[in-house]
């Protein structure tokens, strides 16, 4: 599986597996199908509207106008929304595992999840994404032409598992981690989980420096007091542990 390297500060190297052709056009026919749905409401509304307004010829020509722009933002709207609110996923993505992230690893702005969709109606012609899958197969990152317009890529949501699984070196907390570590962005995740993976191929300062540097970053969002990142590597394993638990990672 093609992946997605990224060389953090902290010097570890952060591995995204990228999305195929085949997983995104699953996500794709979900989120198709959910949109058909919508679609067929907002239709059987515009249509009882129509019947109501025969007589009145000007409230037709409104009626018509604004299911033309119902049915654009449905089209683009629905996945710039989703990926905007739910962090680069749609309800497609979601149960296909995918993710849209930057290509720097950091999650999309809403700017992004915007500039991505606008380009969905020419990617989307001539019909069934032909533009799309053609660019996807020339680009190294199967990016389709709104990926490169907004900067991002589409990655499995699972990171890779290296030398058979997680081995932890040091107890960690048997009564559970008391954070909400699904705050954790998908990139923060696998920031963590490399270090845990890879530590041992670094020297001695070089680990010491980057757990607390990973710790410091993640610091803020899970709200870590000074005592909580007294010992930084086994915060981090008690972290990834539940960030797994809760995740249904495994």
């Amino acid at each position: 599986m093609d992946s997605l390297l990224i060389e953090t500060p902290e010097q570890i190297p952060l591995e995204f597996p990228l999305a195929g052709i085949g997983s995104r056009f699953l996500a794709l026919a979900v989120d198709t199908a959910l949109q058909i749905i919508g679609w067929a409401i907002l239709g059987g509304g515009v249509y009882a509207a129509g019947l109501r307004g025969l007589h009145k010829p000007l409230r037709g020509v409104w009626a018509a106008a604004l299911a033309a722009l119902l049915l654009f933002l449905l089209q683009s709207g629905y996945f710039a929304i989703f990926e905007a609110i739910w962090n680069g996923q749609t309800p497609g993505k979601r149960l296909m595992n995918l993710r849209v992230i930057e290509e720097s690893g950091r999650p999309i702005t809403v700017y992004e999840a915007v500039a991505r969709n606008l380009l969905r109606i020419i990617d989307s012609i001539p019909v069934l994404y032909g533009v799309a899958i053609i660019s996807a197969l020339l680009s190294a990152k199967s990016k389709r032409l709104g990926d490169y317009v907004a900067g991002t890529v589409v990655v499995h949501e699972k990171a890779p598992v290296l030398d058979g699984g997680l081995r932890w070196e040091s107890p960690t907390p048997s009564g559970g981690v008391r954070f909400d570590v699904l705050r954790l962005t998908p990139g923060e995740f696998q920031l963590v989980e490399a270090f845990l993976l890879r530590r041992k191929e670094l020297a001695a300062d070089v680990r010491r420096d980057a757990a607390r540097k990973i710790v410091q970053r993640i610091s803020g969002r899970l709200d870590l007091t000074a005592q909580d990142a007294q010992e930084p590597e086994k915060l981090l394993e008690a972290l990834a542990l539940a960030y797994r638990a809760r995740a249904r990672y495994g």
